[in-house]
């Protein structure tokens, strides 16, 4: 870690008990051990800061991708939007009736679904719902003399 050979070792610790003497070399030996634990949780602590700043500064970038992927994902869905909003602002009420009044002319003339890939009771269960809406498609007033009833 610091580079120190064996060498190097023993004239520390020769030092160390000349000076510090054979009764000492313990508790100073303790009390160095824990200076250099306090550093190196300081160091643990510096660094783990540091990765959490890098995964903070991840995610922030992740964030900005996804808020662009979203917006160009949603760009066509915003300027059909502002299509519709400009043409239901300069035509009015009537802008708004036309568009309802040709889908409400295109029911009567839609073709039946293909039920070729389905089972025998989901095609069932989609010719039923066909005539049913073809049935309500028509006059409301016709429908009601179909089933018997009145219009009140």
């Amino acid at each position: 870690m610091f580079d120190i050979g064996w060498s190097e070792l023993l004239v520390i610790a020769a030092i160390a008990i000349i000076f510090v003497g054979p009764k000492d070399l313990p508790k100073m030996m303790r009390t160095a051990g824990q200076y250099v634990a306090k550093v190196r949780g300081m160091a643990r602590e510096f660094q783990s800061s540091f990765d959490e700043l890098a995964r903070e500064t991840e995610l922030e970038e992740l964030r900005k991708e996804v808020a662009a992927l979203k917006n160009q994902a949603t760009k066509p869905l915003r300027s059909l939007q502002d299509e519709l909003d400009k043409a239901v602002k300069a035509g009015g009420a009537g802008a708004a009736a036309a568009p309802a009044a040709s889908t409400a002319e295109a029911k009567p003339t839609a073709q039946p679904l293909d039920t070729s890939g389905v089972s025998e009771g989901i095609a069932a269960s989609i010719r039923e719902a066909e005539e049913i809406e073809a049935f309500g498609a028509g006059d409301p007033a016709a429908g009601a003399a179909k089933t018997g009833q009145s219009r009140e």
